[in-house]
């Protein structure tokens, strides 16, 4: 999508999607839920924001599995880095996607599973 045919109410929606993400942090599945609610509410009304949902919950989704992918090998110690590590993608991947849905261009994360098309 580009950013003459996205209105700023839909860009403003996009970058809550996104945002919405950081509810992991104090909620559990937060990351997931926050980002659900949204995309429910809006889905029918914008195809831009459809797309930023969809795209952001594949990837918290993956995450959540990547997540507890490395819960068991943190009894191998090396899980540890790797939760670090996921911990870092989200937060940097989450801001830049919150910036690229204000500029009206829908983002694609990185390592994501597409479970919803």
């Amino acid at each position: 999508m580009e950013l003459n045919t996205v209105t700023k109410e839909e860009r403003d929606m996009g970058i809550l999607v996104h945002v919405a993400s950081f509810a992991g942090y104090v909620i559990p599945f937060g990351n997931i839920l926050g980002p659900l609610i949204v995309y429910l509410m809006k889905r029918d009304e914008s195809e831009f924001v459809a797309a930023c949902g969809k795209n952001c919950l594949n990837f918290q989704i993956s995450l959540a599995i990547y997540f507890i992918i490395s819960i068991v090998l943190a009894f191998v110690l090396v899980g540890f880095l790797v939760m670090g590590l996921l911990a870092l993608l989200n937060l940097i991947v989450t801001v830049i996607a919150a910036i690229k849905a204000s500029e009206g261009t829908v983002y694609h994360y990185p390592l994501a599973i597409r479970f919803l098309k």
